[in-house]
């Protein structure tokens, strides 16, 4: 779960769908990792009429997620990866242009994983150590050549 406390009436959902564009990373102006992806899930429907099924009406949730987590989605998942989603659903709304009010679900997520039906993945865990501020300060692979790199000399 993330840093932040879940509230008894946080509507959590999971969705299990496909990305259908890379992640986008950003920063805050503070510094924090930022990710923003969608998730198309299109269910499968029974259509009685054929005896077939047929793909029914795609959902798209934009999803968000924040830190370390923002982090690791950017660096793992693509386009057209197969994910299970789970997190908090939001109510945003506003005014456009024209003064229409709109309004738009989306997913604060808490957790993220590609789906295992149709894949395979290998994980690897993180290393980490505690920074003594409000998150943690991943320590750098054994193998990393830049976690011994110095300044070259002028």
């Amino acid at each position: 779960m993330s840093e932040e406390i879940a509230m008894a009436n946080d509507t959590t959902v999971t969705v299990v769908g496909n990305l259908t564009a890379d992640p986008e990373l950003r920063f805050t102006p503070a510094g924090v990792a930022l990710v923003k992806f969608t998730v198309a899930s299109t269910p499968r429907v029974f259509d009685r009429n054929s005896g077939e099924y047929r793909d029914g009406d795609p959902l798209f949730l934009t999803c968000t997620a924040w830190r370390d987590l923002a982090e690791h989605i950017a660096e793992s998942l693509a386009k057209g990866t197969r994910v299970v989603v789970a997190g908090r659903l939001r109510l945003s709304r506003w005014e456009n242009e024209e003064g229409e009010k709109r309004s738009a679900y989306g997913l604060d997520v808490d957790e993220v994983g590609p789906s295992l039906r149709f894949a395979t993945a290998t994980v690897k865990k993180m290393a980490r150590t505690r920074s003594g501020g409000d998150g943690f300060t991943p320590e750098a692979p054994a193998d990393d050549p830049w976690s011994t790199a110095a300044p070259a000399a002028a």
